[in-house]
C-alpha cells in the first residue's frame, strides 16, 4: 500500500507543486489547507489530482487540531508559513504564532502519534546577507528580518525534536523558489503580471540584490529527494541551483523573453529597511547532491519562459491584482 504523507501548506505556491509530485509518485496524500469560512482551498483549487487527495481544512496554530491530523501518517511535508518579509515587519506577533508555534505544534503531534519522517522547511532568508559565497548550511544565522528570526527559531524547534527526542526529522532549506502560482508579492510574479497588463513603467525597490532562483518543481525534487534520504535525518540541507543572478538582470530577462519596452523605476516605498535588506544568496548545493544525487533540471531562462506562459493566460492573469502592490 502507498504511503500516507501529510503536507501541510498544501494551499500555497510550493505547496500545491508538492502535492502535485507526491500524487504523480504514488503517495496518499493530505493536504492542509488554511480553515476559512469560504471553503477556499487556495491553489489545490486548480490542482488536477484535487479528486485524489483527502483536502483538510484546519490551522497548525491549533495543537490538538494537529495531533487529529497527523494519526496514521508515515510523513509529513511542514510547509505552513506566514512568508511575506514586509508584513512580518507590521505584524510579527502572527509570524511568531504560525511559524514558531505551529511548527513546536506540528512536532510535538508527530511524535506522540510515531510519525517516521518530518520534512520542515526552512528559507535562505535565515542566512541574511552572504558572508561568503558560495552559501552552505555552517554559514552563521542572521535574522534581519522579524520573518527570517522566526524561521531560524521554527528551525531550531524542529531540530530540537531530533535531538531530544529521536523525531525523525530533516530542515530543508530552499532557496529562492518561482514558478506558476506564485504569490503577487514575490518580484518575478508581479513584473510579469505589470508588463502583460501593458504597463509602461513598473516601480521597484532596490534590484541590485543577487539570489539563487530555483524553479518550482526542482524545489519540489529536492523535498522528496531529502524525504527519501535516511542519511538527511538530523541533518539541515540548502535546496538551490549554485547560481547567482541580480535582481535587475532577472528583471531584463523576464522584459526580454515579453518583448517588452516597459520601463524600470525605483519606489523607495518598496525598500526593505537598511540593514534588513538581504544583498546576495547563492546556494553551494553540494550536500544535497552528495546526500541524494540531486541536482536542478530547469535553468532560469526555461523557468522564466514557464511561468510567463502560465501567468499570461487570461484565467491565471486575471487572479492576480496587478495595480496593487501587495506587502
Amino acid at each position: 500500500m502507498a504511503k500516507q504523507v501529510l503536507v501541510t501548506g498544501a494551499d500555497g505556491f510550493i505547496g500545491s507543486h508538492l502535492t502535485e509530485m507526491l500524487v504523480q509518485q504514488g503517495w496518499r496524500v493530505k493536504a492542509l489547507s488554511q480553515y476559512n469560512s469560504f471553503n477556499h482551498w487556495g491553489w489545490l483549487e486548480d490542482v488536477a489530482c484535487k479528486d485524489h487527495i483527502e483536502i483538510l481544512t484546519g490551522d497548525v496554530r491549533d495543537p490538538h487540531y494537529c495531533k487529529h491530523i497527523t494519526r496514521d501518517v508515515d510523513s509529513i511535508f511542514h510547509l505552513a508559513a506566514l512568508i511575506a518579509i514586509p508584513y512580518s515587519y507590521v505584524a510579527p506577533d502572527s509570524y511568531v504564532d504560525t511559524n514558531i508555534k505551529g511548527t513546536l505544534n506540528i512536532c510535538q503531534a508527530a511524535l506522540e502519534n510515531g510519525v517516521k519522517r518530518v520534512i520542515h522547511t526552512s528559507t535562505s532568508e535565515v542566512y541574511g546577507t552572504a558572508q561568503y559565497v558560495p552559501i552552505d548550511e555552517k554559514h552563521p544565522l542572521q535574522p534581519q528580518s522579524p520573518y527570517s528570526a522566526t524561521k531560524i527559531a521554527a528551525d531550531a524547534m524542529a531540530m530540537s525534536f531530533h535531538s531530544a527526542f529521536d523525531l525523525p526529522v530533516t530542515v530543508a532549506r530552499p532557496f529562492n523558489t518561482y514558478g506558476p502560482r506564485q504569490s503577487a508579492r514575490a518580484v518575478i510574479p508581479t513584473i510579469i503580471t505589470q508588463i502583460a497588463n501593458g504597463k509602461k513603467q513598473i516601480k521597484l525597490g532596490d534590484v541590485s540584490p543577487t539570489r539563487d532562483f530555483n524553479y518550482v518543481t526542482d524545489t519540489c525534487r529536492g523535498f522528496l529527494a531529502l524525504a527519501q534520504c535516511d542519511e538527511a535525518i538530523g541533518e539541515t540541507v540548502n535546496i538551490g541551483s549554485n547560481f547567482e543572478i541580480s535582481i535587475a538582470d532577472t528583471l531584463n530577462l523576464i522584459k526580454e523573453l515579453m518583448g517588452s519596452c516597459v520601463e524600470f523605476v525605483t519606489d523607495e516605498q518598496r525598500f526593505r529597511p537598511e540593514k534588513s535588506e538581504v544583498f546576495r544568496l547563492w546556494c553551494d548545493n553540494t550536500k544535497i547532491e552528495r546526500l541524494t544525487g540531486f541536482k536542478p533540471e530547469v535553468g532560469i531562462r526555461e523557468g522564466l519562459q514557464k511561468t510567463i506562459d502560465w501567468i499570461t493566460r487570461p484565467e491565471n492573469l486575471k487572479a492576480y491584482k496587478a495595480e496593487i502592490y501587495n506587502v
